[in-house]
Parts: structure tokens; sequence; C-alpha cells
């Protein structure tokens, strides 16, 4: 298991991980063979491109898993917009058997939860015992 880790930027300190999640349109099941191949090596692009860790990733048939640690610049919904921009893209520009049998190659939707070493009851306990602190 990783110890938690903390990493710095000017002005702040952060460990910050988010779960996504996302399908096809129509949750098809066109993420196989060359596909699914070349669509973990484009987000695992895009992520350098912003500077962004993949921590974990799991390309399934009809649906893709990543979990990221990205800057706090970086709000959720941008991160969700940019995997999904880049890779709808190229994908359809590299398979046009893609572009024939979808007419977007991902759904509007999409899945992101956050991850952390403590609990939202830890936080709150703290915040609400800091002028009982010495």
């Amino acid at each position: 298991m990783r110890t938690q880790q903390y990493k710095q930027s000017a002005g702040v300190v952060y460990n910050l991980h988010f779960h996504l999640v996302w399908c096809p349109k129509y949750r098809k099941k066109v993420l196989i063979d060359a596909v699914g191949t070349r669509l973990k090596e484009l987000l695992y692009e895009k992520a350098a491109a912003l500077d962004i860790e993949i921590e974990a990733m799991e390309v399934m048939p009809d649906h893709v898993h990543v979990f990221v640690a990205p800057h706090p610049l970086h709000a959720p919904q941008f991160l969700a917009n940019q995997f999904k921009g880049y890779t709808s893209r190229v994908l359809r520009q590299e398979f046009p058997h893609l572009r024939s049998q979808l007419p977007t190659l991902w759904s509007r939707s999409y899945f992101i939860g956050s991850a952390g070493t403590v609990t939202a009851a830890t936080i709150r306990h703290y915040i609400e015992h800091q002028k009982t602190r010495s």
C-alpha cells in the first residue's frame, strides 16, 4: 500500500484523488482490441500534457475507469471533459468504424468520486474542535 504523499506547488500543499468513469454512447462495447489499447495510450498522453498522474486505469469494452491525482487547479469536470474530448477526437479519426457506429463516441454523462485518506466525519470533527485545541 502506498503511503500518503503530499504534493506542493506555489502556495499550495495538496493530496487529491479522483475516480472518473464514463461510457461510450449507448454503452456500446466498442473499447476492445486496438481501440482499447489506443485509448489507454491517449489517456496517458493527455494526463502528461495536463501534468496529472494516472494512478490506475482500466478500459472495459463498454466503460472506462481512471484514478487520477490532479493539481487543485483542475476541477473534476475539467478533467472529464479533457479526457473525453481529446480521446473522442483522436479515436474517431484513427478508427473510422467508430464514426459510422456512433453519432458521438462518449455519452454526455460521467461519474466522478473523490478519494481521501480521512472520512468526512473526521474532517467535520477536526474543524468543530479547533477552538478547544491548545
